[in-house]
């Protein structure tokens, strides 16, 4: 299986569209290099503006910018973008709908040896709860390109979640992308696993060890966030006998507790989360951490058996 960097299809996806469209533009926190944002720099080091180590002015730039008519996208680490930056998000960019896409890169436990401070587990929670705020996790390489394509030309603010350690590239989640759609990829009747991110790849594999157990799993793989593909989640709530949804993201205010908000008021179904609970990661080798936090097929398999049994 071939393993490759979201963080990197976020920069080659900007380069490329950086050769169509001269109103985009990026912004960094001298983290360019971390983030791939630099690729961008290389190209087109007239459109690209290094803020240095202030976030929050960064979005305020990224929004007088929106306002002149170009397209920025604000580059930084998770934790800095979505945590440190949040009042500037909210009021200067959200609250007046600007067209800015915010990219943090190095999100989740998988940030790995630089420890709880810089594992972004709550920007999800966080840039959720913001008004107008489009919220996309892709889930490998090829679609972080295709997502960060899709949030560029898409007209109001965007939070793009990417990761920093390679994950699979899973090719059944590659082909067309729209901001708002989930994609079935595995047909199922007794239990759903609905993933985000990097989990797709754990949540296929745990389909194939229900399977052979006698269990039919339907995997749907949701990038956006938020906004949900109510359908496919109210069909699949109708038509198998739980849901288990698995995020490399706290369970409080991620995608878990989306799915189960609105399933609760239009379908009433178990819904068992997968995902950190209401605690900060450590420092350790990223694969180390996802086997720690209980982040593997093996988790999502026990959670589908205990509620189909």
């Amino acid at each position: 299986m071939e393993y490759k960097q979201t963080r990197q299809g976020f920069a080659d996806a900007l380069v490329e569209i950086g050769h169509e469209n001269e109103r985009v533009v990026v912004l960094d926190c001298d983290v360019g290099k971390s983030t791939k944002a630099s690729d961008f720099g290389q190209v087109f080091p007239s459109r690209f503006f290094n803020c240095g180590v202030q976030e929050a002015n960064m979005m305020a730039v990224a929004a007088g910018l929106a306002l002149e008519g170009f397209i920025p996208i604000a580059s930084s680490f998770g934790v800095f973008a979505a945590c440190r930056a949040t009042d500037q998000i909210r009021n200067s960019i959200a609250y007046p709908k600007l067209n800015v896409k915010i990219g943090a890169t190095h999100c989740g436990i998988t940030v790995g040896e630089d420890g709880a401070s810089h594992q972004a587990i709550e920007d999800i929670a966080l840039m959720r709860a913001i008004p107008n705020m489009t919220v996309i996790a892709p889930g490998d390489y090829k679609e972080a390109k295709l997502a960060t394509k899709a949030a560029i030309n898409f007209d109001g603010p965007c939070y793009l979640r990417f990761g920093r350690d390679r994950c699979p590239v899973v090719e059944e989640i590659h082909g067309d992308f729209q901001i708002g759609r989930a994609k079935v990829i595995r047909n199922g009747k007794d239990v759903s696993i609905v993933t985000t991110g990097i989990m797709v790849s754990e949540g296929l594999k745990a389909a194939d060890m229900l399977s052979q157990q006698g269990y039919s799993a339907r995997v749907i793989h949701m990038p956006t966030i938020k906004s949900l593909d109510q359908g496919v989640l109210l069909q699949a709530a109708r038509e198998t006998r739980a849901i288990i949804t698995a995020e490399e993201h706290s369970i409080i205010g991620g995608l878990g507790e989306a799915v189960a908000g609105y399933l609760s008021e239009q379908h009433p179904t178990v819904v068992v989360r997968i995902g950190l609970h209401d605690t900060f990661g450590q420092s350790g080798k990223a694969e180390a951490l996802m086997d720690y936090y209980g982040l593997r097929a093996k988790n999502i398999v026990e959670a589908a058996l205990r509620v189909v049994r």
